[in-house]
């Protein structure tokens, strides 16, 4: 695989049990310091893809490479080099957001380096004294916010987010926005992201991938999205895309 390209997808198929396919012959690619949107209706197959690439699930064909590893025979080694949100991702309840923050970060780092990712991962999360109660009293919102400033602060080479602002309000959404482009711009980290939101998308995304029944149906910039279907937004790419 080129040194260019941070993820590669080729042909890739998963079949669930009772023979349902979650992808079904899926082809992309992100390039290195890319932000690259992955978008379709429910079902599409978004989700597992990016589960398959984040090692939680094998693929039932294909081919995959996350800078340059396997996710199935080199797992380890893909974990070591991104950070994965899900979109409902759990959270300790009887922690405090800093205990969990800081048991999280001890997994990548240790001594001056783990408190600094603390820090970082406190400023991100922007929940002032309630970093110290236990996460069972956070609101959804909240507890996305505490997923993210550990996904962010644990500074991998590939983060692959799922619905990232998946529960937060119209301002905590937008810096969540602006917190992924900074890293991505300030780190040289590969962004790989999921949402329905189309406005998100089009505000973030380098490329667009737009997939259906399992496979990739259109792909490019927003602009070239915009242009190829004559539509006014990523909304009415989507519909066009989709056939809806």
């Amino acid at each position: 695989m080129s040194s260019s390209i941070a993820v590669d997808v080729r042909d890739l198929v998963k079949v669930y049990p009772g023979g349902v396919r979650g992808v079904d012959g899926l082809s992309f690619g992100v390039a290195v310091g890319e932000i690259y949107g992955l978008v379709g209706p429910n079902g599409s197959g978004k989700t597992t893809a990016l589960r398959i690439i984040a090692t939680l699930l094998k693929p039932s064909g294909g081919y995959v490479r996350v800078l340059g590893f396997d996710p199935v025979t080199e797992a380890t080694r893909v974990r070591e080099v991104i950070a994965y949100l899900p979109e409902e991702a759990g959270a300790y309840r009887d922690l405090t957001g800093l205990d969990f923050i800081r048991f999280f970060l001890r997994a990548r780092f240790s001594g001056r380096r783990l408190e600094e990712a603390v820090e970082e991962a406190v400023r991100i999360a922007d929940l002032g004294s309630d970093i110290r109660r236990p996460v069972r009293g956070y609101s959804k919102g909240m507890k996305r916010l505490l997923a993210l400033s550990v996904v962010l602060a644990s500074r991998p080479r590939l983060l692959v987010l799922d619905e990232p602002t998946s529960g937060l309000d119209v301002e905590r959404s937008l810096r969540v926005r602006n917190l992924v482009r900074e890293h991505a711009r300030s780190y040289g980290a590969t962004v790989l992201l999921s949402s329905h939101n189309m406005l998100e998308v089009e505000y973030l995304c380098d490329r667009v991938g737009i997939i259906y029944r399992g496979r990739l149906v259109a792909e490019g910039t927003p602009g070239e999205l915009r242009a190829r279907y004559s539509a006014r937004n990523l909304e009415e790419v989507f519909l066009r895309a989709v056939g809806g």
